[in-house]
């Protein structure tokens, strides 16, 4: 080979060596594409190799001793964090989702769970965050709850171990909490490679945690994105004594434990089944998992999602969570779907992804890229359609009191303004729901009572809980009570009800980030499975009328004796279109949400003692203006404001594509919350 030819594949190699070391080695503005004109970077891109991201696992000492075998619980948790960032020093944040559903149930849509080499090292990590965000500068940590897959411990749904089980590794990452390279070894292990920051995400029992572990005040948790989560778990549980489910907590522990934890915690089942009694009574048990009263703590920003038709979380949990962090003055977002218990990867996935994107490089990186600035609300008006609100609740709602007043015909009333003198008379019936009762509505039927408007003259929207106050005599020691507001008018609407609750998985993939041999980042896609409806249920409510002393615990009642207890209704977004009309249902068992009392009693309800209050928009005037005269105007199944597009599909994340005119506004199953 002649020398010159020697000498220019030399200077190739040096060139091309020193551009590796220099990729290598970039600052952080300079690896996630800082501007060339000095400016901040406004986003973090993938400029890392995800196929050669360390992979490692570490134990992290919680410091309590669940299983009682004598030493202290270690929860395994598993490490995917880019390369080439520690090579220089430079330290990462970190995005978490602690679960307990890594082995034995899956996470999202295709139920993925984690696997592992022969080394003991996470090959597989469930769904897409740390094929996304590694390659942008991000470590992922997924956390096996204590008495779940490789951690020790015990599963306490949602009580001090669940949350000390993420709070736990914060610390470790913060330098204050020690972790071991193996399960029972000595050898220690320091979180050098990251600067403390965290985020937390997960749906449901996942996103709980990451509620609980915020309401800690716990420093280093800078976000959390709670999906489809728990604020309170006796609201998962119960609704004012009216037990939800057939089951407790222990069958919910039992589901999930390893088979290790499984023979070491029967004191701890023991616990739950004698702390959260099946009559619904408040203890110190349901106390402690409480995250709402610890609002206060809370120094993380919330990125809240929820389906507006969550019958498994049911809406109760965001509502109460949403305001008690406003009153605290948390910075928060918020999406409401109509879906049921659905991750917005699987019915916005494009916008989902962009969003989540720019809120962790915002919230951990320190980006100005003005999703702060954006409005606070998304909300699923019709399937695929969203709309944005500035604040949420929107500014002008207003607690609107409605009133029902008697009709032509028993059962079959009038809802409006004035309070009104007179008495309905249901009896309970276990065999029907609020749609049976919605469909019926118009009809005397001696299993509920209704109240309609008239037909609307214009849009009326109704944002934020509600709750109704009833005053009933029952003829028995026990009684249920429901309380139901429906959109009465034809409808397209994502059918929450059927088994995907709301969406239909199709064959198709898309990737989003970088794949590996043994962890794709391409997932199925899915669209908007839909139903035609002549009623929407909006909001819905229930109690034990037992509980109406309001202290936690439920009473038996005196037949032919009179008692008033206010039911909390789910929180909604929902427009009531012109020519609709809106509807209060009273009723006794809700079939397949809440389980029938042990009496089947007849209730006469005192109508000038019964009453709704309703988060409208424009309040008492807006519902004034609505009623006042015959649908005229917006034709039905029109709402209020322009509508976007769903999230956009493809292989990389883009924003939501707009209108042109702007977008802002004024169970019969037993379920598990992950599933």
């Amino acid at each position: 080979m002649p020398n010159s030819m020697r000498m220019t594949i030399w200077r190739w190699l040096i060139v091309t060596a020193t551009a590796v070391l220099a990729a290598a080695f970039l600052t952080p503005a300079a690896a996630q594409g800082a501007p060339h004109d000095g400016r901040a970077p406004r986003e973090s891109r993938p400029v890392y190799s995800y196929a050669d991201a360390v992979r490692e696992s570490v134990w992290v000492d919680t410091g309590l001793d669940g299983d009682g075998d004598g030493r202290t619980d270690r929860v395994a948790a598993d490490v995917v964090r880019p390369r080439e960032p520690a090579l220089r020093g430079r330290k990462v944040p970190v995005i978490m989702d602690a679960s307990p559903y890594y082995s034995c149930c899956g996470r999202g849509n295709e139920s993925q769970t984690k696997t592992y080499d022969a080394a003991g090292h996470v090959v597989q990590m469930p769904l897409f965050y740390d094929n996304y965000f590694v390659p942008r500068g991000y470590a992922f940590v997924g956390v096996d709850l204590a008495g779940t897959d490789r951690s020790d411990g015990c599963v306490d749904v949602g009580g001090k171990s669940d949350v000390r089980s993420a709070k736990a590794v914060i610390d470790w990452l913060n330098g204050r909490a020690r972790a071991y390279t193996t399960r029972t070894g000595s050898t220690t292990v320091r979180a050098t490679w990251t600067n403390g920051k965290t985020g937390m995400i997960g749906k449901s029992w996942d996103g709980t945690i990451a509620n609980g572990v915020a309401a800690t005040g716990v420093k280093g948790l800078k976000t959390i994105v709670p999906i489809s989560a728990i604020s309170s778990w006796y609201d998962y549980y119960f609704a004012q004594g009216a037990p939800l489910y057939d089951s407790g907590p222990d069958w919910l522990s039992d589901y999930v434990e390893s088979d290790a934890a499984r023979a070491h915690c029967a004191a701890v089942q023991r616990k739950m089944v004698d702390g959260a009694p099946r009559t619904g009574d408040w203890t110190s048990w349901w106390t402690e998992r409480d995250y709402v009263k610890d609002a206060a703590k809370v120094r993380a920003s919330v990125f809240l999602v929820h389906g507006m038709q969550d019958l498994n979380v049911r809406t109760k949990n965001f509502g109460q969570w949403w305001d008690a962090l406003a009153e605290n003055g948390v910075h928060r977002k918020i999406w409401l779907s109509q879906t049921g218990h659905v991750d917005p990867f699987d019915y916005r996935r494009g916008a989902f992804v962009d969003t989540l994107h720019r809120w962790f490089d915002h919230e951990l990186l320190g980006y100005d890229n003005g999703v702060d600035r954006e409005p606070v609300a998304d909300v699923e008006r019709h399937p695929d359609q969203w709309a944005t609100s500035a604040l949420w609740p929107p500014r002008g709602t207003a607690a609107t009191t409605l009133r029902p007043a008697p009709g032509g015909r028993a059962g079959v009333g009038t809802l409006g303004l004035r309070t009104a003198r007179g008495t309905e008379t249901f009896t309970d019936d276990p065999s029907l729901s609020e749609t049976d009762w919605a469909a019926r509505v118009d009809r005397p039927t001696p299993e509920k009572a209704g109240f309609v408007t008239g037909p609307l003259s214009r849009d009326l929207r109704l944002a934020g809980s509600s709750e109704v106050t009833v005053t009933a005599t029952p003829t028995t020691p026990t009684a249920h009570l429901s309380a139901v507001l429906v959109d009465l008018g034809p409808d397209t609407i994502r059918d929450y009800g059927d088994a995907d609750e709301g969406i239909t998985t199709l064959a198709d993939r898309t990737c989003w980030g970088a794949s590996t041999a043994g962890d794709s980042a391409c997932y199925k896609e899915t669209k908007a499975k839909t139903k035609a409806v002549d009623h929407t249920v909006v909001s819905r409510g229930w109690a034990d009328l037992g509980n109406y002393a309001g202290d936690g615990r439920g009473r038996p009642l005196t037949p032919g004796k009179a008692y008033t207890i206010t039911l909390d209704l789910a929180a909604t977004d929902h427009v009531v279109p012109a020519g609709h009309r809106l509807a209060l249902i009273v009723a006794g068992t809700d079939k397949d949400l809440i389980d029938p009392p042990s009496s089947t009693p007849t209730l006469t309800v005192d109508l000038s003692r019964t009453s709704a209050r309703v988060p409208l928009v424009g309040g008492a005037a807006a519902f004034a203006r609505a009623t006042a005269g015959g649908a005229a105007g917006t034709a039905a199944g029109a709402t209020t404001g322009a509508t976007t597009a769903a999230g956009a599909a493809g292989s990389a994340a883009l924003p939501a594509v707009k209108s042109p005119d702007a977008v802002r506004e004024g169970g019969a199953a037993r379920r598990v919350p992950g599933q």
